[in-house]
């Protein structure tokens, strides 16, 4: 079983542990008419990710060992972790590479997993029952087939940033749903048709991102997305439903604007006050979710990280 993290390791640090493969590159040979070659790997586990090299002695056995294992698999690995152009990797020691067996790993060692989905779920039924029809009724359209109930639960909200774990979904779109519902105290909105948004604007995910040993986009995310998937759940369920061609135009409009930007994959820019909200309100749980995670995750004694994303941030 797992007894070693990558955010536990520091440089000289003794490897002997088991990782998921994120990806790996071809074997390249020694420069210099030396003997051999070498191969690099990305490691990950619920903690993070770290790049892992693999110093062969020859060229026969590191090609039948890099042809060993694929990505996501899981691999027992013997090193020691050094700083490479200021950063830390790991340097695997000649037959310091297995791949495991299944009963040899937990997988959620590998992928984070939300410790209160059920609360979480049970907070969104009630939320539901709050809506007027026919909007309880498409909400219902979903939430009474156990089988979307499964994947919606298991789902991850992203692959990296906000709430990159398992039940993140559910907890991304219930805090969406709740910025709206204050929003709506505030503003004279329709607040059954922007719940409903919120609910439902991130439902393409489900398609979009597989969990294995870690999250990863699927074929169906890589070429359409969760926005055109989601819009397709949509309209399947709103098929045969008493509603108006406006409602179900507004209901589509949500989930293809609610990025905002057409820079951001918005296939359209908010056109009426409820998708603005929606955007904001998907826009303000995600980056501050982000937010926190960086300033939990932080390793330094200065009061301040830089990030690409936000700048500086804060950590007192």
């Amino acid at each position: 079983m797992k007894n070693q993290f990558i955010d536990e390791l520091e440089d000289g640090s003794a490897v002997n542990s088991v990782f998921a493969v994120k990806y790996k590159k071809p074997p390249s040979k020694y420069k210099g008419g030396k003997k051999g070659s070498w191969f690099e790997i990305r490691l990950s586990d619920k903690t993070g990710e770290i790049t892992a090299r693999y110093w062969g002695k020859d060229l026969v056995s590191t090609d039948e060992l890099y042809e060993s294992f694929e990505k996501d698999d899981v691999l027992y690995i013997r090193g020691r972790t050094e700083m490479y152009k200021e950063k830390l990797q790991i340097s695997i020691e000649s037959g310091g590479i297995r791949k495991c067996s299944p009963n040899e790993y937990s997988i959620e060692d590998f992928v984070k997993k939300s410790e209160n989905i059920d609360e979480l779920f049970d907070e969104l039924m009630e939320m539901i029952e709050s809506i007027d029809e026919p909007f309880k009724g498409l909400l219902s359209k979903f939430f009474d087939d156990d089988s979307f109930i499964e994947k919606f639960k298991k789902a991850p909200a992203a692959m990296h940033r906000h709430q990159n774990y398992v039940g993140g979904l559910l907890e991304h779109s219930l805090n969406v749903a709740k910025i709206c519902d204050k929003i709506c105290e505030v503003h004279e909105l329709d607040r059954n048709l922007l719940l409903t948004g919120a609910i439902l604007h991130d439902i393409g995910k489900i398609k979009e991102l597989k969990v294995t040993t870690s999250i990863d986009v699927s074929i169906e995310g890589m070429l359409k997305g969760h926005i055109i998937s989601g819009l397709e759940m949509l309209k399947e369920k709103m098929d045969g439903m008493n509603l108006t061609e406006n409602l179900k135009f507004k209901l589509s409009h949500l989930l293809l604007s609610h990025h905002g930007k057409r820079e951001y994959g918005s296939p359209k820019t908010p056109q009426f006050p409820e998708a603005l909200a929606l955007y904001y309100a998907d826009e303000l749980d995600a980056k501050i979710d982000y937010s926190l995670r960086l300033k939990r995750e932080a390793k330094t004694e200065d009061p301040w990280i830089w990030t690409k994303d936000f700048g500086s941030i804060y950590l007192k």
